[in-house]
């Protein structure tokens, strides 16, 4: 049907009336899986939700174990620190006059002379660097998977991350 002015008037046709030919999408849709490839593709997922709860939980155990080592020579070095009760304050302890490592150079000497003050600031370090590494094992993951646009986020999401240690001064 076509109006005085020529322009089509027919009722339109619901987009799934006309499937595309065979093994072809349309633009922005993903065509249709066959039991194999669904199969390869369901795998593929495991391994890659595998990989990232292991690099999650690594991180956070290897921490823990860390700061906890840490501390054990903090309390083996400073006995003061260990009764709850008595002359020494735990404020003292946690105020911004203790000398923590606050940059890698003194991290890094802190870690040679064994001081636990240091090896806690490293455990927490790594605590903060899992979920960083959890997105460069999701960029990798999404290369694995073919999956270019979202490699691309992530990799953007990656850069941010990385870009706002060393904007906050790190």
């Amino acid at each position: 049907m076509t109006d005085m002015h020529g322009a089509d008037r027919s009722p339109r046709q619901p987009p799934s009336a006309n499937p595309p030919a065979e093994g072809l999408a349309r633009s922005g849709q993903r065509r249709q899986l066959s039991p194999e490839e669904a199969a390869q593709m369901e795998e593929k997922i495991r391994k890659v939700e595998l990989a990232i709860s292991l690099v999650l939980r690594i991180g956070v155990v290897v921490s823990v174990a860390v700061i906890s080592v840490g501390l054990g020579l903090m309390f083996a070095h400073h006995g003061a620190y260990v009764p709850i009760r008595g002359q020494f304050s735990y404020r003292k302890l946690t105020s911004r006059s203790t000398p923590f490592p606050h940059s890698f150079s003194s991290l890094g000497h802190a870690i040679a002379r064994g001081e636990g003050r240091g090896i806690v600031v490293l455990g927490v370090l790594i605590l903060i660097l899992t979920p960083v590494l959890r997105v460069a094992v999701g960029v990798l993951s999404f290369v694995y998977e073919k999956d270019p646009p979202m490699t691309i986020v992530t990799l953007y999401v990656l850069a941010v991350l990385i870009g706002s240690f060393f904007l906050a001064g790190v």
